[in-house]
């Protein structure tokens, strides 16, 4: 069967989180590929279609798919390098593997366990953030905790020139605390807690193309930036990511296998019952240092 790329163009709602309408900027966010049974080794031509349309779209989702965690990791090693995960211990016995779930796996602890999630980068409190995040549905409720996505390659071509004047060479802090602020932002971070300094624009190392590369769950200050500027500044960015035109709503089913490109694309997750089950299977795959 070939390899089938259809763009799903489809943005957050007219009412609700969100509600407004797309842009022809929006419209390069997110592809649906089909043809494509991740069990099976790709060869260089089917993974190079593959690659070029997740630089192109951001976010590819691979329905009804049946995947081990070799099959998982092997996939994502197309990508690059894995990142062992380092922010919680034990998470799985596969050491690149996180499972993003509301209930105890194998003795593992709930991770995210419950509420809704703001918009974030994966990994940007690290010197080298995530480049890819490979997530997979195991279990999925009934209704809710969906993948919200914004493309912050559209909201930086829609930022003002007076905008990016004011934000060019500026750097951002990274912060993030699982006891304190796992969902949303909070100013009581444990000083322990992971923390790195990026640029609030970064160019993207594949395609060149620039990005926002603040967000409202793990973006603690600009260093350098007096308080009332940097709370306006602040504002203005997340005003324009989370534009409905530059966002994609992901409803989940068992099977669906999303690779995001966190170089330029957020994400965060809508509330949900959490006394339903949520289970999926989380890779990353090892970024470089943002510049």
């Amino acid at each position: 069967m070939p390899l089938r790329v259809t763009a799903l163009c489809r943005p957050l709602p007219a009412t609700g989180p969100g509600a407004g309408r797309r842009s022809e900027q929006g419209r390069e966010l997110g592809a649906e590929i089909g043809g494509v049974d991740l069990r099976e080794p790709l060869d260089a031509k089917t993974f190079g279609a593959i690659h070029e349309a997740w630089l192109s779209y951001g976010v590819l989702l691979f329905r009804d798919q049946q995947l081990s965690v070799t099959d998982q990791t092997r996939f994502a090693e197309r990508f690059g390098p894995l990142q062992h995960v380092r922010t919680v211990a034990d998470a799985h016995q596969h050491p690149a593997v996180m499972m993003v779930t509301n209930v105890e796996i194998e003795g593992a602890k709930a991770i995210l366990p419950r509420g809704p999630m703001q918009f974030h980068s994966d990994q940007c409190y690290y010197e080298r953030p995530a480049s890819a995040t490979l997530l997979y549905a195991l279990e999925i409720p009934p209704r809710g905790g969906d993948t919200l996505f914004a493309d912050c390659r559209a909201a930086y071509d829609q930022l003002p020139e007076e905008v990016r004047r004011r934000v060019d060479g500026l750097r951002a802090r990274f912060v993030y605390d699982y006891g304190a602020n796992a969902t949303e932002q909070s100013r009581s971070s444990d000083p322990y807690a992971p923390r790195c300094e990026h640029p609030v624009i970064r160019t993207h190392p594949e395609t060149g193309r620039k990005a926002i590369f603040v967000n409202r769950l793990m973006t603690e200050a600009l260093p350098g930036v007096g308080a009332e500027e940097e709370r306006d500044l602040l504002e203005q960015l997340y005003a324009v990511i989370e534009r409905p035109e530059n966002c994609h709503r992901h409803v989940w089913r068992t099977g669906d296998l999303l690779i995001w490109d966190n170089r330029c694309v957020q994400h965060a997750r809508t509330d949900f019952d959490p006394r339903q089950r949520r289970v999926l299977q989380r890779v990353t795959v090892q970024g470089d240092r943002p510049h």
